[in-house]
């Protein structure tokens, strides 16, 4: 179901039935129609051992499941919202990032360590991520929250993209990532930009870059 962009702070989902989607909780701002919202305790999409392995991973942001017949507005903590159309490819995102998204989409946890091996590793406790990220895969929308809005960067074999690692939000396709540094002699006397580090990403997908470097 995709979801209607209010302004760059709300969106709003129709939910028919047979459907569901997953959103935070909390992050429901108002409803019409006859709509439900239940605790999660299943993992969405994934089932009970894609929960267990967001737990594990601390990527087990509380989720609300969402049916019924009518509409439903989202939004959370006053953030921008940014929509991700899949059509079959996989999302990587920071749990904490997802605002809401299709029931119909697969969810998964991925160690970083398997993109871009030991930097992988790197990265994640460098930005403060964490070593997973969650995975959505499959035909559906998501909605995820940003700093400041958000730019879709394409990634293609000619063209290797390089991002602050603070402003990074999500990434999809057939990317590889690793942290590498870009240290000069102002970095080493304490006279640059903080940006000694940058998270390049290769192979054929998309990147989205949040305008910010502050956390959510």
């Amino acid at each position: 179901m995709p979801f209607t962009v209010i302004n760059s702070r709300m969106v709003e989902a129709r939910i028919g039935p047979g459907e569901r989607l997953y959103s935070q909780r909390g992050a429901m701002l108002a409803y019409r129609g006859e709509v439900s919202f239940t605790p999660n305790i299943q993992g969405g999409q994934g089932g009970i051992g894609s929960m267990l392995g967001r737990r594990i991973a601390g990527e087990a942001t509380p989720l609300m499941t969402v049916e019924g017949s009518g509409t439903v507005m989202f939004g959370h903590g006053g953030h921008h919202i940014h929509i991700v159309d899949l059509t079959g490819e996989t999302l990587y995102v920071e749990a904490d990032r997802l605002l809401a998204f299709d029931g119909s989409l697969r969810q998964g946890t991925m160690f970083l360590g398997s993109q871009g091996g030991v930097m992988g590793m790197v990265r994640g406790q460098f930005t403060g991520q964490g070593l997973f990220t969650t995975t959505l895969q499959g035909h559906g929308s998501t909605a995820v929250m940003a700093h400041g809005g958000v730019i879709e960067l394409p990634i293609t074999p000619q063209r290797t993209v390089h991002v602050d690692p603070q402003a990074y939000v999500a990434h999809r396709g057939d990317v590889q990532n690793k942290l590498s540094t870009a240290l000069g002699w102002r970095e080493m006397v304490g006279r640059g930009s903080g940006e000694g580090f940058q998270l390049e990403l290769s192979g054929e997908g998309t990147v989205y870059v949040q305008a910010s470097e502050e956390k959510l």
